[in-house]
């Protein structure tokens, strides 16, 4: 599997000045490109190697565009494919996406260089450094916080420019695959249902709450830079580098909460061979919620996304279900109860069991994760008509009574008993 190893950079003034502006260039490139796909009929629009085959011409137009890798080039219009191709499979999900969009000066911050054009050379002298070789460019300092594969070994390199002015060269190169262990070996112990909440930031199976992060410093000092920056006049030498500064105040957020999310998915892949984890639709509940800045700062979706990407990197499962009803289910009997936000404790009127809102939706984030997990497991020699009991209500508005019925046909729960 691919895995991206991102390093601090130290290009000198000039490498750092020759860098940016192959960026601007590749910024061009990429808009004309754009133009170019849209500016063609719906049935008749140019595929990359359409593209790619352009650019001599293009280049005979603009001469400044020589002056760039002409490997990068292509890579740049490359991923103008990969984007589109990316936007249709959100339109076919039912998501609202529209066209790429033109870049702007600085919006464009990264060069991208696959296979070849770039040279890592890791015999420097200078211990935790290397060389950083790219074509056009020139040599930069890389620090070596993660160790850098030989040359060979890399598929793809980065280089790239924060906002704060800091530069980083991301190396893509593959590892081998780790085995997830067999699902049948799997049982309710090496497993675990995760509930994502706002008062807790997850709360597990057995019963672990972890409290969401405190960023509030964080959040204050950011304030502050922002409106030290909004009394700057725009453009001028002082609101550059108060820019800078307010650029580093977020960033640190993003840092923390980042360090945070790493430390705990890694523990959760490590700790366990499986792991159920609620599927949310993260930007509806922005759209809808009054807690919207708390969900926002719980940055979920990179969590879930984090999650799955350990989860192939330790060899665990990692599974999303479908969140519908698991707080309002019934871990023991599947009685739905609705329940206002406040109430924090599940009280099923059915079959009167008791215990923490958060644990009874992680149990039943578990007990859904494991029958689709096992469920695609399903081969010669496993039933798939053993009966199992399912809890009906009936609507009262002052008890829910309960009765118990034994269904033919519905699949086994490997796990039971």
């Amino acid at each position: 599997m691919d895995i991206t190893l991102c390093c601090r950079a130290y290009p000198n003034e000039e490498v750092a000045s020759e860098a940016w502006r192959h960026i601007n260039i590749h910024r061009q490139i990429r808009n004309h490109a754009v133009r170019d796909y849209y500016s063609h009929a719906p049935t008749n629009k140019p595929s990359a190697y359409d593209q790619v085959n352009k650019l001599p011409a293009w280049k005979k137009r603009w001469s400044e565009w020589k002056e760039v890798s002409a490997h990068a080039a292509q890579q740049t219009v490359s991923q103008i494919h990969k984007d589109l191709k990316t936007l249709r499979k959100k339109r076919k999900k039912g998501y609202k996406v529209g066209r790429l969009r033109w870049q702007g000066a600085g919006e464009v911050r990264s060069v991208a260089y696959q296979s070849e054009g770039f040279n890592v050379d890791n015999n420097t002298g200078q211990n935790g450094y290397v060389t950083l070789h790219l074509s056009k460019i020139g040599d930069l300092r890389v620090r070596e916080s993660h160790p850098i594969p030989k040359t060979d070994d890399i598929k793809r390199v980065i280089l790239k420019k924060e906002t704060t002015g800091e530069w980083f060269a991301c190396f893509v190169t593959d590892i081998p695959k780790v085995e997830k262990p067999a699902i049948e070996s799997i049982n309710r112990t090496n497993s675990v249902g995760v509930d994502l909440g706002i008062l807790s930031y997850i709360h597990t199976t057995d019963n672990l709450s972890v409290e969401s992060l405190d960023v509030t410093d964080e959040y204050d000092r950011y304030a502050r830079e922002q409106r030290s920056l909004d009394r700057k006049e725009h453009g001028s030498a002082n609101w550059e580098k108060q820019r800078r500064e307010t650029a580093k105040a977020k960033r640190a957020i993003k840092r923390k909460v980042l360090d945070f999310q790493h430390k705990l998915s890694t523990w959760l892949v490590k700790e366990y061979d499986a792991v159920f984890v609620e599927d949310l639709d993260v930007k509806s509940m922005l759209e809808t919620s009054h807690s919207a800045k708390n969900k926002q700062d719980a940055a979920w979706s990179r969590f879930l996304d984090l999650l799955e990407y350990k989860g192939e990197l330790h060899g665990t499962y990692v599974l999303r279900v479908d969140a519908r009803g698991t707080t309002k289910e019934c871990s023991r009997c599947s009685v739905e109860t609705s329940k206002p936000l406040w109430v924090r404790e599940h009280s099923c009127p059915a079959c009167g069991h008791t215990e923490d809102r958060d644990l009874n939706a992680a149990k039943n984030i578990q007990n859904r994760g494991l029958e689709e997990l096992f469920s695609a497991d399903i081969g010669p020699g496993r039933s798939e008509s053993t009966p199992v009991q399912t809890a009906l209500t009936t609507f009262t508005p002052v008890r829910v009574n309960a009765k118990r019925v034994v269904e033919a046909g519905s699949p086994a729960s490997p796990y039971a008993g």
